[in-house]
């Protein structure tokens, strides 16, 4: 199976705005070889706005921007990003609901060697507490490249988040992307698991060891977390009556946690919720690293059995 790093996407979308016309600015903080941003700076450095490690100063003058027009997309680690420029993006952005484009890179532990204080575990709770903030977690590079290009339709704060590690690409330019609308990869009827960003792959291959065992998994790809597909979160839950969440996140304050206060609110259900425990990661090959901390397929075989058997 093919593997791109969902930057690759990014980049992509971005060159394909601003080739298209749109009034696009690509800023980024010191780090546009890694989010692929150098590709704008390379083709468009007219479109292009470097503005050095200070992530504050980069959110405020995107915010800047978008009062006289300009559609900016502000990129760094989603771990500096989320975490030194938060005030900015709740009293600057949200606050006077700006439209504003933020994509945290690097996120998740599959970071790997750069160790703890780069791996983004904690950006998603902090993007979806705040009002006017679009959330999106894409699966591939083919849906980052989908997610960008609708972002920027999309009037508003916005965040999406993406790793750095190349993860297979399991959809293509036929699969359908729609900002809030969730995507059944897999139907079944033992067990729901709503998963985003690099977890959809491995819960699709948990998926087929369990059919193997008996156990039907309906798979989906929550790719929004805000706003939340309450309709499809509600159907799914209704019809396999067990759900389990999945997110290169903590478990706390994430997705898994969206979807536990729609079901707690409309539908109560037995669920579970992966992710990181209450942690932080350490340095390592990002492969080891998602199987030391449960993020691999084989930590989602096994929740779900045990979730699923009597």
């Amino acid at each position: 199976m093919n593997k791109i790093p969902m930057r690759d996407g990014y980049g992509k979308a971005l060159l394909k705005l601003i080739g298209n016309g749109k009034p696009v600015v690509a800023l980024d903080a010191d780090v546009a070889k890694s989010t692929r941003t150098v590709w704008v700076r390379d083709q468009y450095p007219e479109h292009f706005l470097d503005m050095g490690i200070a992530e504050q100063d980069m959110v405020g003058t995107a915010s800047g921007l978008a009062l006289g027009g300009i559609i900016p997309f502000a990129s760094t680690y989603g771990v500096f990003l989320a975490g030194r420029a938060w005030d900015q993006m709740r009293t600057t952005v949200c606050y006077n609901n700006l439209n504003v484009k933020l994509a945290g890179a690097h996120a998740g532990i599959s970071v790997g060697p750069d160790g703890a204080t780069h791996q983004a575990l904690e950006d998603v709770a902090l993007m979806r507490v705040l009002p006017n903030m679009t959330v999106v977690v894409p699966c591939d590079a083919v849906e980052t490249e989908k997610a960008t290009l609708a972002l920027a339709e999309r009037e508003g704060p916005c965040y999406i988040r993406f790793g750095r590690e190349a993860v297979p690409v399991i959809t293509d330019e036929d699969s359908p992307f729609e900002i809030g609308k969730a995507n059944v990869l897999r139907d079944g009827k033992d067990a729901v698991l709503f998963a985003n960003g690099a977890m959809v792959y491995e819960g699709l291959e948990a998926a087929k060891q369990l059919a193997g065992e008996g156990i039907d998994l309906m798979v989906v790809n929550l790719h929004t977390v805000k706003p939340l597909d309450q309709e499809a979160v509600l159907a799914a839950a209704r019809k396999t009556g067990r759900v389990i969440t999945a997110e290169e996140h903590q478990a706390a304050g994430g997705m898994g946690s969206a979807v536990a206060e729609c079901l707690a609110q409309h539908y109560p259900v037995p669920m579970r919720i992966l992710g990181m425990q209450d942690g932080f990661g350490e340095s390592g090959a990002p492969d080891e690293l998602m199987k030391r901390y449960g993020f691999g397929s084989d930590a989602i075989y096994q929740a779900v059995k045990d979730f699923v058997a009597p």
